[in-house]
């Protein structure tokens, strides 16, 4: 037991805490950590953030196997708290759920849980996890995951997103900007890219609010046809677009070149399209349904044309591919974030990605690998969340805003470590001669005006 820990307290439960506490995080610390008595661990010089323990069995539901769900459950239902720089805690976190321990330790550690109370305090009340049926992303199953998360709410999502309600990652060119300026920037970087041209139909694959849409169609003369299978985001383009006035001297409006529809990409049809976006839509593809969405895309577009695929990788070779049977029924990397943020999602190298993609068809032409600025996006949603924090609350439930809390935090600091990337692919389907549409340069992506 650490000789900085003064326990007056005859409390079994406390001495018991503190002896797993300082098998789990040795000494010295960067953190403080203080239990539900008041008593205090400190840290090493000054904490960047405190861990605090809200009851006697806080401890023993935290690190119930599989460690990473029953971590983020404890977190969200208030077992635990974590005050000061929530992004600093979670190296702490990963290192935890990365670390071998050795058979002697985990049983050691084991058996001093399961000497703490099995009960505590009373947990939050709020959202629960995915309830999910049916074969894994079929249209029905696929609806249910999409609703679960996108649905929470569209005043919860406005109180924290930038005024376009871009749920994906800005771009700061240098690094200064505020998150609208940087999503209005992420915008106009995926139109130069595609090379939007005046009457050419574009179909956004998973369009969220409808905020990409829209802008192309405005600035670009576009016409637009955005599929979603959220209900809220449908309700919401559908009033933007409408409210929307003339933009161009001639009477046009959004009305007249933006469509927003509840449908799953699978179900367009014969539709053909000059060009196709989709932006952090096909993670929740799924591995196995990459090739028949790259294939429905290559259908879906015209020869010549341009499809700009945005969205979340991990990188090849990390912790998650060297896991065995074992640490993962222990520690269950993934586990959370299945249960309470994306069900059914899966991220995978955009190496392997970009190989399926060349097997239905396409060319790729540009990879371009934005992490940095996602990690300073979470930063900047994290910041506006915790300011609204009551507003938030009070539109969802505080489970709902501990989730939030929790995962955008922790996907700042993947974005932060290189363990997960969010990349620009941009590819062709070449026309039967060999054209592919795209210049031989790239200096019209960063020409000014």
């Amino acid at each position: 037991m650490s000789q900085n820990v003064s326990i007056s307290t005859l409390d079994p439960a406390i001495h018991r805490t503190v002896d797993l506490l300082e098998r789990l995080f040795p000494a010295p610390r960067c953190f403080g950590i203080r239990l539900w008595d008041g008593t205090e661990l400190p840290a090493h010089g000054h904490p960047s953030f405190h861990l605090v323990l809200n009851h006697a069995g806080a401890l023993r539901r935290m690190f119930k196997a599989p460690v990473e769900l029953s971590l983020g459950e404890a977190f969200i239902l208030n077992d635990f708290d974590i005050e000061g720089d929530i992004f600093s805690a979670f190296s702490l976190m990963e290192s935890i759920v990365t670390r071998s321990f050795s058979a002697g330790e985990i049983v050691g550690i084991g058996l001093g849980l399961s000497a703490l109370p099995a009960s505590g305090l009373a947990r939050a009340q709020g959202r629960g996890p995915a309830q999910l049926r049916g074969a894994v992303h079929s249209r029905e199953r696929d609806l249910v995951a999409v609703q679960y998360h996108y649905d929470v709410g569209n005043d919860f999502y406005s109180l924290w997103l930038d005024r376009n309600l871009q749920y994906s990652c800005g771009y700061f060119p240098s690094g200064t900007e505020d998150l609208d300026a940087a999503q209005e920037g992420k915008m106009e970087h995926i139109c130069r890219k595609l090379r939007l041209q005046p009457g050419e139909r574009l179909l956004d694959i998973g369009c969220g609010w409808g905020g990409l849409a829209r802008y192309a169609a405005k600035n670009y003369g576009v016409e637009v046809l955005g599929v979603t299978l959220s209900k809220n985001q449908k309700a919401y383009a559908d009033e933007q677009i409408a409210r929307a006035g003339s933009f161009d001297g001639l009477r046009t409006t959004l009305q007249d070149r933006v469509a927003v529809e509840l449908k799953d990409y699978r179900d367009l049809g014969d539709a053909s399209f000059d060009k196709i976006v989709s932006v952090g839509m096909f993670e929740h593809v799924g591995r196995t349904h990459l090739p028949e969405y790259f294939a429905h895309a290559y259908r879906l577009l015209k020869p010549g044309g341009l499809f700009l695929n945005h969205g979340i990788s991990r990188r090849a070779g990390t912790e998650e591919d060297r896991q065995g049977f074992v640490q993962q029924r222990i520690f269950g990397r993934g586990t959370f974030l299945q249960r309470y943020i994306f069900p059914d999602a899966e991220l995978i190298p955009v190496s392997d990605v970009n190989v399926m993609a060349e097997n239905a068809g396409f060319e790729v032409r540009d990879v371009e690998n934005l992490r940095e600025h996602y990690a300073l996006t979470l930063r900047h949603w994290v910041k506006g969340l915790a300011k609204r924090r009551k507003e938030a609350v009070k539109v969802s439930d505080e489970v709902t805003y501990r989730t939030w809390r929790l995962y955008m935090s922790a996907s700042a600091h993947g974005f932060e470590s290189g363990n997960i990337n969010v990349n620009q692919t941009l590819l062709t389907k070449m026309t039967r001669d060999g054209k592919s549409n795209v210049p031989f340069s790239r200096a019209d992506l960063y020409a000014q005006g």
